[in-house]
């Protein structure tokens, strides 16, 4: 069966994502390799190491070897690895958060990231910017974090995460016009923070997914 592969680094999303994987692709058999050391560190040190660069790689190649047509990078704390590792990995990898960037790029030039981490608003920001020049477009982004919210949903507290993150967003709503969700573990806020805010909101697992099948129908 043709496999794509999805690299984790925090539970709370796969299996969420893992199920709009198999609902939008049924013809694909889902890989998910999860290691939720490499946030760890990122957390810890404060910015994407070598060592976990090192690792992710390893994953790469391990779902490449596995016969896997497409790696899907779930997480935006490490995206900026994606770069480096299209350099020698023989399959497509996708960042889950360039089509969002891309569409809020497109669409609008205040834009707002809102994270649950710290770790996650600079590659973020830097992915906006980058699709911006590319598009020869001065954008605005403006960046918050929701403290507290990750450590709740990774305790299955998804109460209090929530309302952590819908605090946050009400406080950058009058400054932006689009919203950006930078984390794929804040999708489930995409649709309240729309009705909360009255602004377009964006969150990454949706629009990436409907850039793996476009990339699988024309053969990658």
């Amino acid at each position: 069966m043709r496999t794509i592969a999805a690299i984790y680094t925090g539970v709370a999303l796969v299996k969420p994502l893992s199920d709009q994987l198999k609902e939008a692709l049924p013809g694909f058999r889902i890989m998910n390799i999860l290691d939720d050391s490499l946030i760890a560190e990122i957390i810890a040190e404060g910015r994407l190491t070598p060592a976990v660069r090192r690792r992710l790689y390893s994953y790469y190649d391990a779902a490449a070897s596995a016969g896997a047509e497409l790696i899907l990078n779930t997480c935006s704390s490490i995206g900026d690895a994606v770069y480096a590792a299209r350099e020698f990995i023989p399959v497509p990898i996708v960042r889950i958060d360039e089509a969002m960037a891309r569409r809020a790029v497109a669409e609008a030039s205040r834009i707002a990231v809102l994270a649950t981490l710290s770790t996650t608003l600079d590659p973020t920001i830097s992915l906006v910017k980058r699709c911006a020049a590319e598009a020869g477009k001065t954008v605005t982004a403006i960046s918050a974090v929701a403290e507290g919210a990750f450590p709740a949903i990774t305790a299955g507290d998804a109460a209090t995460h929530d309302r952590l993150v819908a605090e946050t967003a009400k406080k950058v709503a009058e400054d932006c016009d689009v919203i950006l969700l930078a984390q794929g573990s804040m999708a489930r806020m995409e649709a309240p923070l729309r009705e909360l805010t009255g602004k377009t909101v964006y969150s990454s697992p949706r629009l990436a997914i409907e850039t793996l099948k476009k990339m699988l129908e024309a053969g990658n």
